[in-house]
């Protein structure tokens, strides 16, 4: 089998994991869109998978060296962020945790950004699963005329 394959295989799978986690950190985020606090008392802060090319060193001769030798590589989460965004104020005065004018600080999650970052990871997810449908294809394909 040869080994361009497998890593068609491995990249495709680094490919799912990462957007996998982007879901993960959406689902969060949307979880407690609505909580005023986490369990420790701080306020909850939205948050943001960070990814890069795997074993990447930076700068443009490391770049351009990457691109003329075709070395393909995966991807791999490089961090989750709390993203520093002001929280937002609601009135609601029956809340338990409102201030003394009513209103109840939460969390600057916007839940239009979160859909709109799960159909990303979504497509992602469905991009890397049919790469490594083609990969697989072919490899099939090339073990039927080896075969003969």
């Amino acid at each position: 089998m040869d080994q361009q394959y497998f890593n068609a295989f491995a990249i495709s799978a680094s490919g799912m994991r990462v957007a996998k986690t982007m879901l993960d950190v959406t689902a969060v985020n949307l979880a407690n869109m609505n909580s005023t606090k986490r369990t420790d008392g701080k306020p909850f802060q939205p948050l943001r998978v960070t990814s890069a090319e795997t074993g990447v060193k930076g700068g443009f001769a490391a770049g351009f060296d990457r691109l003329a030798h075709a070395h393909l590589r995966g991807v791999q989460v490089t961090g989750i962020e709390e993203v520093n965004a002001p929280p937002k104020k609601v009135y609601d005065p029956g809340h338990a945790d409102a201030d003394a004018k009513g209103f109840v600080t939460l969390p600057a999650v916007n839940h239009l950004t979160e859909m709109s970052n799960m159909a990303n990871a979504l497509r992602q997810y469905e991009a890397n699963v049919a790469a490594m449908n083609a990969a697989k294809t072919m490899m099939m394909k090339a073990l039927e005329i080896g075969g003969q």
